[in-house]
């Protein structure tokens, strides 16, 4: 007998729930995705569930049945009317007085008997002035109550807040305060007004537009709520489809939204067509696809994200991307908000379904990732607070394609500044007046981070720098001179063996020349033989090579730690040390009193025995052979001295690591990087701190899975995303979490907090 009542419970259950448009998990799931508005209703809320109880009579019935009641409250009972008039809709320009209030236009339906679409119940956008109300104003715009539910409906309003309906009704309809309810029951006549005229012609072209303008301005109102956001936009798209010449002809955009209808409709009539796909629309099939996620950099930086897909899709795919229309037909269905209609299909014609297709997705994702990749620096640098898109360093994380297609004034004042100090003074520039392009302040000190900067704008604008760090091993001073030339370095530039030798010999050779504070023409004549006649330096290597050279002999001489260097030499070093300098010395060809007095000079900066230079110069030139030997030969087309390729290279005879001990003892100091370490690395509370440790686990929630979470702690979601960034700023000067309709987590950020 048990089974048997069993199972009628469960029939009658079942049947009493299939009449029902949306399940209680329906509600429940919608529920979540509002609830974090502040001053959203109680349609966010659902307060009457289906209460089903079964109750067994006294066993001595002679019939042996059990009676069993199903209780339910599912929506509130309409208020009482008297109101037997038809419920029809008022045009725009339409007025009217209903309980006092005067309407300066309609846009709403009207009267006392309006059957919902689905033949359920009354239309619960219908405005019915029978109904109790309140008295005008008696409630502010925030106020709600229990009878505004999920659901909401005029017929089933408190007195209040129907009264504050009909003021807002009343007003210009634009109230940020109102709960979002009102606006949904508002919004409710419209979906009514282009569904029951879906296959018809009842709503003229004017009013159709005059619609889809007015929904447009509620959106942008009250699109803060994602509820309200989607649902709107979800309806804008259906008009657009349905009349998509009348929307096209008035130029208004269409917002996107996660289920875009207008979208499936415009791809499946491009692949029909059997026109290629452009970077356009293939970037919105990767933000439609549930394939694909668009990361961090795409959202933050959609203008930039867009160009540089564009450039790297029309690179890959110059005649764009040609995709066969597939068997599988398209299917369109629109679900209202209103629980007054039914789920609708919308004829899409013999069109294609294309949206379900991977294989064309697969092809599009490795090049939104080289976009995401290139965009990210510059990403995290516009989510810290007071930066900006025309700042000089923000400009500078910019991928290079990108400089030309942002058309900056900074970057275009500064490649014209640049390209004039090549041609009227060979390069060379001081680093201040440099700086005086950067539209920044003079900074104190030119460490680690202003030496890339200025790199980088170089680089932007296709112009090298002489001294870069990276190469040259040294570093740009504030007080100091800078040399410019063209072409830079480029992205690709990776120095020789050649090109690191030749660079320590220039910078002995500047020390050498420069140490009476002269330069003599034949010993630079000499050194830059040796970058020229060098067939193992590529053009670009001679050119960085150059304008490393030009910056030494135009810079002063750093001495700095030379001398404790050259103190932990053993003898055969040494003496390899003293070759390379006397050979230098000796380029211009004169071995005079002012030559010696040079060459004391320096061996008497970098520690060695000063009376040992003639000595030294002796060995040096004493014969053909011992020249040979050491790696000195007379040039005659010269007539003087140069440097033999041999004394450049290592020379096993006198040490294993001769070229290696060279730059080891002549390497300047590198930069001091500043860094900030953060006072507290545990700078959250019990609460917020497990909150993060669920959300990190994952790349992406929704708001629906994330406010169990939040609310388990008692903690509203945008405030304590708030706190979780301000502590991710604090530790690594960049945000991890990030809002739009789902919430995102930087999973690179999570690694850096880690450390």
């Amino acid at each position: 007998m048990e089974f048997f009542i069993g199972l009628v419970v469960i029939y009658l259950m079942y049947k009493l729930l299939s009449g029902v448009k949306k399940t209680d998990a329906e509600a429940t799931s919608n529920n979540s995705q509002s609830s974090n508005m502040s001053k959203s209703t109680s349609r966010n809320q659902i307060q009457n569930k289906i209460r089903v109880s079964v109750s067994a009579l006294d066993g001595n019935n002679e019939d042996d049945f059990s009676t069993f009641e199903i209780h339910t409250n599912f929506g509130d009972e309409p208020t009482h009317s008297k109101n037997t008039s038809a419920g029809r809709w008022l045009g725009e320009e339409e007025t009217l007085v209903i309980n006092g209030r005067q309407f300066s236009k309609g846009f709403f339906y009207f009267g006392g008997v309006l059957s919902g679409l689905n033949g359920y119940g009354i239309e619960p956008s219908l405005v019915d002035k029978d109904r109790p109300t309140s008295g005008m104003n008696d409630c502010d715009f925030e106020y709600q109550d229990y009878s505004l539910g999920y659901w909401p409906s005029f017929a089933t309003l408190s007195k209040e807040c129907r009264g504050l309906f009909l003021d807002w009704l009343a007003s210009d309809r634009s109230n940020e305060d109102i709960s979002i309810g009102y606006v949904f029951i508002y919004f409710y006549g419209f979906e009514r007004r282009i569904i029951e005229d879906i296959s018809e012609a009842k709503v003229s072209d004017v009013e159709f537009l005059a619609i889809f303008n007015e929904i447009s301005r509620l959106l942008s109102i009250y699109g803060m709520n994602r509820s309200f956001r989607n649902y709107a936009s979800n309806l804008l798209e259906l008009m657009c489809i349905l009349r998509q010449k009348i929307i096209d002809d008035a130029g208004v955009k269409i917002p996107e939204n996660n289920n875009s209808l207008a979208f499936k409709s415009r791809l499946a009539n491009v692949v029909k067509s059997g026109i290629a796909l452009q970077s356009d629309v293939a970037l919105e099939w990767l933000k439609y696809t549930g394939e694909y996620s668009l990361k961090a950099p795409a959202r933050r930086c959609e203008e930039e994200f867009a160009k540089l897909f564009k450039l790297k899709f029309d690179k890959k795919f110059p005649e764009g991307l040609s995709i066969k229309p597939n068997k599988t037909k398209l299917k369109l269905t629109y679900c209202a908000a209103s629980n007054a209609i039914s789920t609708i299909d919308i004829d899409a014609g013999d069109l294609p379904d294309p949206s379900i297709l991977k294989g064309p997705i697969k092809k599009l994702i490795p090049i939104a990732d080289e976009c995401t990749e290139q965009l990210h620096a510059y990403s995290r640098y516009l989510a810290k607070s007071d930066t900006s898109r025309q700042d000089i360093a923000a400009l500078l994380l910019l991928p290079n394609e990108l400089i030309t297609e942002v058309k900056s004034p900074v970057i275009e004042r500064f490649k014209s500044w640049s390209t004039k100090v090549i041609v009227e003074d060979n390069g060379l520039t001081s680093v201040k007046e440099f700086w005086l392009h950067l539209d920044m302040p003079l900074p104190k000190a030119t460490n680690k981070k202003e030496n890339e900067l200025i790199i980088s704008l170089a680089n932007k604008v296709g112009v090298g720098v002489a001294p870069d760090f990276r190469f040259h091993q040294s570093n740009v001073k504030l007080d100091g001179d800078l040399v410019l030339f063209s072409p830079g370095h480029g992205e690709f530039f990776e120095p020789s063996r050649a090109y690191y030798q030749a660079a320590t010999a220039l910078r002995l050779g500047a020390m050498v020349a420069t140490i009476d504070g002269r330069v003599d023409d034949s010993e630079m004549q000499v050194l830059q033989h040796l970058i020229d006649r060098d067939d193992s330096l590529s053009p670009s290597e001679k050119t960085s090579l150059h304008a490393y050279f030009k910056w030494r002999l135009n810079s002063p001489v750093n001495m700095a730690g030379l001398k404790a260097r050259v103190e932990s030499l053993n003898d055969v070093e040494i003496e390899f040390v003293k070759k390379v300098i006397v050979s230098i010395a000796l380029a211009d060809g004169r071995v005079d009193v002012s030559e010696i007095r040079q060459l004391e000079k320096l061996y008497t900066a970098i520690g060695l025995d000063k009376s040992q230079v003639a000595s030294d110069i002796h060995k040096l030139t004493s014969s053909g052979v011992d020249k040979a030997k050491n790696g000195i030969s007379t040039n005659a087309e010269f007539n003087s001295f140069s440097i033999d390729k041999a004394l450049l290279a290592i020379h096993e005879n006198d040490t294993k690591n001769a070229k290696n001990m060279l730059e080891s003892i002549f390497v300047e100091e590198e930069p001091v990087i500043e860094v900030e370490v953060p006072s507290n690395s545990d700078g959250l509370d019990d609460a917020h701190k497990a909150v993060y440790n669920v959300l990190v686990t994952k790349e992406q929630w929704s708001r629906d899975e994330v406010q169990s979470i939040f609310s388990e702690y008692k903690l509203m979601i945008d405030g304590a995303i708030e706190t979780i960034n301000d502590w991710s700023f604090d530790m690594v000067d960049a945000p991890v979490l990030e809002q739009d309709d789902d919430i995102f987590i930087d999973l690179e950020i999570v690694e850096e907090l880690k450390g």
